[in-house]
């Protein structure tokens, strides 16, 4: 009898085997380029993916990178640079000339080509510019007409479109002919025929699937579908991937100020938007910002340092008001026992809130007509697990000091502190955004501020009033 193998298991070994590959093939690639070994370097690279040779550029050090483009500087195809981490690019970029960045760009779909020219400095983007051919340099000077982060820069210029009136074989041999033209004839990437008025104003759109079932002499208006979203160029790309989210798509077309298409914004772009915005959420949380393979131990510092120093103000805060208690901490030393736990619980309680909450607003989950709604179950749960802990707290701190007015006081503490937390899990993050700041960066400092202040507060001032 054959023995069986979990598919599970021999994934996890591939995974495995790939990683200690990569691991394997970086040593090997670092020990060629200290040899510089030009035919070992070649043999290394051959054939890998454009994503693949990106990471291997990005594990190098940045004397290892300029060595290695110094032997073998055709390696950087432009689907290579388009691959590479921003903070690897541009150093990257800054080892070669003017004419190999401009040819690259010239290579490359408009919306790869204008993040490439984003990372350079305005001398060497004057540079690279003066040397692209004129229709190239125009589709870049109109993408960085719309600011940073909006569905103007992202989008790709290039698209394909046909008018209502024509057939599916029209469109077919179409197609077929502007592919055989080569060049920049047809986008490198596209899923989606649009369909256009005799103002070029998108009416609908038919996918390439649905396209092929079609016979050829069906008319492309009596096959096409609604397009579920127009994109304006000025919309915010966390706005332009809620919509792609919402309505599963694939690709959007995007129209000018008169309605008529101007481009397209394909999923590819969108997973790295919606990856982005996600991780930036998550270290706005935590206070700090992402330690690029570039950055350097100062850098990170300067980055971290000021949220250190407000974290240090409002732990001052809360010092104060314990501060106001020390008489009473004095005379009952199990008071300074408690209070961290208190301030905890309330703590993880608001932290816990603020998550949902800061989730459901990136989501647009949480809208006005619900809010109300979202409060109070907060503040329901937050009261529901005030008083299943505050039980247990209760009989917990009963054995341990043998008080039964200090376990009520305690576990009346607690209850409040919960309720105060959780309400300012929810409400924290909603004043933040209606005054027009990113809830995510500052919502963490003020929701455990109210946990810990009110925490010690409600703690010490009932025992000041029933046990002392």
């Amino acid at each position: 009898m054959s023995e069986y193998n979990d598919p599970l298991d021999q994934a996890h070994e591939l995974s495995m085997s790939a990683a200690d590959l990569d691991a394997n093939s970086i040593a090997a690639l670092r020990l060629a380029i200290a040899r510089k070994d030009h035919d070992s370097i070649r043999i290394l690279m051959d054939g890998e993916h454009p994503a693949d040779i990106a990471d291997m550029f990005e594990q190098l050090s940045g004397d290892a990178r300029e060595t290695l483009i110094k032997l073998t500087a055709d390696v950087l195809i432009p689907s290579v640079l388009a691959e590479l981490e921003d903070e690897v690019v541009e150093d990257v970029l800054s080892l070669l000339g003017p004419k190999q960045i401009s040819e690259a760009v010239a290579e490359l779909d408009s919306d790869d080509a204008t993040q490439l020219i984003e990372e350079l400095h305005v001398h060497r983007r004057a540079e690279v510019m003066a040397a692209l051919p004129d229709r190239h340099r125009e589709e870049v000077e109109a993408s960085f007409a719309f600011d940073h982060e909006t569905a103007g820069r992202l989008m790709q210029r290039e698209f394909v479109a046909a008018p209502e009136f024509w057939t599916v074989g029209q469109a077919i041999d179409h197609m077929r002919a502007q592919g055989e033209k080569g060049g920049d004839a047809l986008p490198d990437l596209f899923f989606d025929l649009y369909i256009i008025d005799t103002h070029f104003r998108p009416l609908g759109y038919l996918p390439l699937s649905g396209l092929i079932r079609c016979g050829r002499d069906v008319s492309l208006k009596s096959v096409m579908q609604t397009i579920p979203a127009l994109i304006a160029p000025d919309m915010d790309q966390e706005d332009v991937a809620y919509l792609f989210e919402k309505y599963d798509l694939i690709s959007a077309p995007v129209v000018d100020v008169d309605g008529r298409l101007s481009g397209m914004i394909t999923v590819d772009d969108m997973v790295e938007v919606i990856q982005e915005e996600n991780k930036e959420d998550m270290l706005a949380l935590a206070g700090v910002s992402e330690a690029g393979l570039t950055d350097t131990a100062l850098t990170t510092v300067r980055a971290r340092a000021p949220w250190l120093l407000v974290n240090l103000v409002t732990a001052v805060c809360a010092s104060f008001v314990i501060s106001l208690f020390r008489d009473e901490i004095t005379e009952l030393v199990a008071l300074a026992i408690l209070m961290p736990i208190v301030a905890s619980l309330g703590g993880n309680t608001g932290i816990q809130a603020l998550t949902v909450a800061i989730r459901a607003l990136v989501t647009r989950d949480l809208t006005q007509a619900n809010t109300w709604r979202v409060i109070r179950r907060e503040a329901l749960a937050a009261l529901m697990n005030g008083v299943l802990f505050a039980v247990l707290l209760a009989g917990i701190t009963y054995i341990w000091f043998k008080d039964p007015y200090l376990s009520v006081v305690i576990g009346v503490a607690l209850i409040f502190n919960f309720v105060c937390a959780g309400l300012a899990g929810i409400l924290v993050p909603l004043g933040l955004k209606k005054a027009g700041a990113d809830p995510a960066v500052a919502s963490s400092v003020f929701v455990t501020t109210v946990s810990d202040v009110i925490g010690f507060f409600a703690f010490l001032g009932l025992a000041s009033v029933f046990l002392l």
